[in-house]
C-alpha cells in the first residue's frame, strides 16, 4: 500500500514552511508601505502641511504608486561602473535586511525560526548588511556614492559595538539569547526591568535599562542612517551618498532594505525593553487584545518616535557623531555591562 504521508510528507512540511516566510515577508512589505506613508505624513505635519493625499483615500495609496513609478522606470548603469556589483548591491542590502526578521518573535508561537542564539544571529547579519552599501558605493565609480559607503561603514560599524553591549546587559538580565524567551521573561510587566527580582539583593534595574534603552534608541537612528545621522547621504555634501548613481529598482530595493532594517530595530526595542506581544497590564481588557496587536503597536509608536525625530532635530556633523559614539556610549555601555554582570554575579553566589 502507498504510504502517501512517509512519500509527501517531508515536502507538504517544506512547502508549509516556504508558505509561512512568503505570508511574513508580504505581511511585512504591505506593513512597510503604509509605515512609509506615515513617516511622510508626521513630517508634513510637523512642518503644517498635507503630505501625500491624492493617490487614494487621504493618500493611502501613494506607496503604492511610488512602487509602480520605480519598477517601470528605466534602469540606468554608469558607463563606467562594475555593472554586476552594482546590480549585486542593492539585492544584498534587500536579502540581509530580510533575513534579518527571521528570529523576530510577534506573537507566542509566531516566528519563522526560534533560534537559541537569536541574539547572536541579529548581529551576524546585520554587520552583513553593510557590504551592500559598501559594494554599492565603490561599483558606482563616483566619489561621492564612495564617499558616502565609507561614512556608512564607520557609522555601523561605530554603533553597532554600543548595541552589542546594550543587548549583552539584556541577557545577563535574562540568561538567554533566544528571543521568545526574553520576551516570557518580562511576562506581566510592561518593561524588561521587572525582570530581575533578587530576594536577597533587591535592586531598581531600571537605573541601568532606562540609560540603555535610551542609548539603544539614538544607536538605532545612526545605525540606520536615520536623522539627525543620515550622514552617508548627507544631500548638501554628498548629493545622495551611495546611491547617487542608482535609479529605477535598485534604487527602490536600497530604500525598502533600509527601512526594512528601521522597521527591525523598533521590533526589537519591543522586544528587548517593552514585553514584546505582552499587554501592558496584565488585567481585563488588555488581556482581550490579541497579543500580535499589542507587538504591532508598540512597533508603530517606537516608528512614530523615529519620524518625529526625523522631523524635528537638525544633521549632527561626522566629528559630533564618531565622539558621540566612541567617546560617551561605548565607556557608558561597558560600564552597564560590568554593573549587570556584577549584579547578576552577586545573586547568584547569594
Amino acid at each position: 500500500m502507498y504510504d502517501f504521508v512517509t512519500q509527501w510528507g517531508p515536502l507538504w512540511g517544506t512547502l508549509a514552511s516556504v508558505g509561512q516566510i512568503l505570508g511574513f515577508m508580504v505581511v511585512l512589505l504591505l506593513s512597510l508601505a503604509f509605515l512609509l506613508l506615515m513617516d511622510r505624513k508626521v513630517w508634513a505635519a510637523v512642518q503644517m502641511r498635507k503630505g501625500p493625499n491624492t493617490v487614494g483615500a487621504f493618500g493611502l495609496l501613494q506607496s503604492f504608486a511610488d512602487f509602480i513609478k520605480f519598477v517601470l522606470k528605466e534602469i540606468i548603469v554608469p558607463a563606467g561602473a562594475d555593472r554586476p556589483l552594482f546590480i549585486l548591491a542593492p539585492l544584498l542590502t534587500l536579502t540581509f535586511a530580510f533575513i534579518t526578521w527571521a528570529v523576530i518573535p510577534v506573537a507566542p508561537g509566531w516566528v519563522i525560526s526560534d533560534l537559541n542564539v537569536g541574539i547572536l544571529y541579529i548581529f551576524a547579519i546585520s554587520s552583513l548588511g553593510v557590504y551592500g552599501i559598501i559594494i554599492g558605493g565603490w561599483a558606482s565609480n563616483s566619489k561621492y556614492p564612495f564617499l558616502g559607503a565609507m561614512r556608512s561603514a564607520a557609522q555601523m560599524v561605530s554603533y553597532e559595538v554600543s548595541i552589542g553591549f546594550i543587548l549583552v546587559t539584556i541577557l545577563l538580565m535574562v540568561g538567554s539569547m533566544n528571543l521568545t524567551d526574553i520576551v516570557e521573561a518580562q511576562a506581566g510587566g510592561f518593561w524588561n526591568w521587572h525582570v530581575l527580582s533578587f530576594d536577597m539583593f533587591p535592586v531598581p534595574v531600571f537605573v541601568i535599562t532606562i540609560p540603555m534603552f535610551v542609548m539603544f534608541f539614538i544607536s538605532a537612528l545612526a545605525e540606520t542612517n536615520r536623522p539627525p545621522f543620515d550622514l552617508p547621504e548627507a544631500e548638501s555634501e554628498l548629493v545622495a551618498g551611495y546611491q547617487v548613481e542608482y535609479s529605477s529598482t535598485p534604487y527602490l530595493l536600497f530604500m525598502i532594505g533600509e527601512y526594512l532594517n528601521i522597521v527591525l530595530m523598533c521590533a526589537l526595542m519591543t522586544v528587548l525593553f517593552m514585553g514584546g506581544w505582552h499587554a501592558p497590564f496584565d488585567i481585563v481588557p488588555f488581556t482581550w487584545v490579541p497579543p500580535v496587536f499589542w507587538f504591532a503597536i508598540k512597533v508603530v509608536l517606537f516608528f512614530f518616535m523615529f519620524a518625529m525625530v526625523k522631523a524635528l532635530v537638525p544633521r549632527y556633523r561626522y566629528d559630533q557623531l564618531m565622539r558621540l559614539g566612541w567617546k560617551i556610549f561605548l565607556p557608558t555601555s561597558l560600564a552597564a555591562v560590568a554593573l549587570m554582570g556584577g549584579i547578576v554575579a552577586y545573586s547568584n553566589a547569594g
